[in-house]
């Protein structure tokens, strides 16, 4: 299964994360799109600026992961996202968290995403649409994760 995040503090967030989930269905198939939350933005340089939507989409491909992060930063291209500065306001963040078991490590591209297992605003959605998905690092479900996180 693969697994995106998507994330937006800039604009109109509700239509550009559903519009983007519409881009990433259109290559996972069975996409199936979590409900959408608000969250307060998260790390350094945050802080001040607007609140997030959050959402997390979940679905099949054969595609790599490398395949999978080319399609998506282009969305987020198309969505007007720049990178000005690190954690910068964005109008679509849009951040491959799974790919199946895939485990990758490059300059440009770590799955599973790195920090993903301490992200509320990743797992809370995660856990309504994939309870049971396994993190083939940890071998622990989502529901698990989320757990560890506490309140």
């Amino acid at each position: 299964m693969v697994v995106v995040a998507f994330g937006s503090n800039i604009g109109d967030r509700e239509r550009q994360i559903r519009d983007a989930a519409g881009k990433v269905a259109s290559f996972l198939s069975n996409f199936r799109l979590s409900p959408i939350i608000e969250t307060a933005p998260v790390g350094p340089g945050t802080a001040g600026q607007p609140a997030y939507l959050n959402a997390v989409g979940v679905g099949e491909s054969e595609l790599s992961a490398q395949e999978l992060l080319v399609r998506l930063q282009a969305i987020e291209q198309a969505a007007g996202r720049t990178r000005s500065f690190p954690n910068a306001p964005r109008t679509l963040d849009l951040d491959l968290i799974l790919s199946g078991d895939e485990i990758v490590e490059t300059s440009s591209l770590q799955v599973p995403h790195p920090r993903f297992r301490e992200r509320r605003f990743v797992l809370e959605p995660l856990v309504a649409v994939a309870p049971d998905l396994r993190d083939p690092a940890t071998g622990l479900t989502m529901r698990e994760l989320r757990a560890q996180l506490g309140d």
